[in-house]
């Protein structure tokens, strides 16, 4: 499995050297594309239904259209976009249980780059 965000060198290059590879987008920053889209107000309402924990593949797929259902007329841009990825986020299910929680998101990978981005000088031109 690979777990990314949205850049797709990245999504290309798994695709074309191992074509097998699940692909699991990462809820944070997917959840973050999705939220700009949104008036500030709706932001916390919106987030908080794609959250829901669930269990199992079937409770999460529900869990999803609601969500959509919800929400698409109203804000049919920002449901675009979770329609367009929903299997590439919910591709952790076909995983077992217990690696639910670190397969999700790629935050704890970056989390342990982040020190370096700190320590790395930054120049103007």
């Amino acid at each position: 499995m690979a777990i990314g965000d949205g850049e797709l060198g990245f999504w290309k290059a798994v695709s074309k050297l191992w074509p097998e590879t699940n692909q699991q987008h990462c809820w944070v920053h997917k959840t973050a594309n999705v939220l700009e889209k949104l008036p500030k107000a709706m932001q916390s309402k919106i987030k908080a239904a794609l959250h829901r924990p669930s269990g199992r593949r079937k409770g999460a797929d529900q869990a999803f259209n609601r969500c959509l259902e919800r929400f698409e007329l109203k804000y049919p841009k920002a449901m675009t976009r979770l329609v367009k990825d929903k299997e590439a986020m919910l591709a952790f299910y076909n995983h077992l249980a217990e690696n639910w929680q670190h397969i999700r998101t790629s935050n704890p990978i970056e989390s342990v780059f982040a020190i370096v981005r700190l320590r790395t000088t930054k120049t103007r031109h």
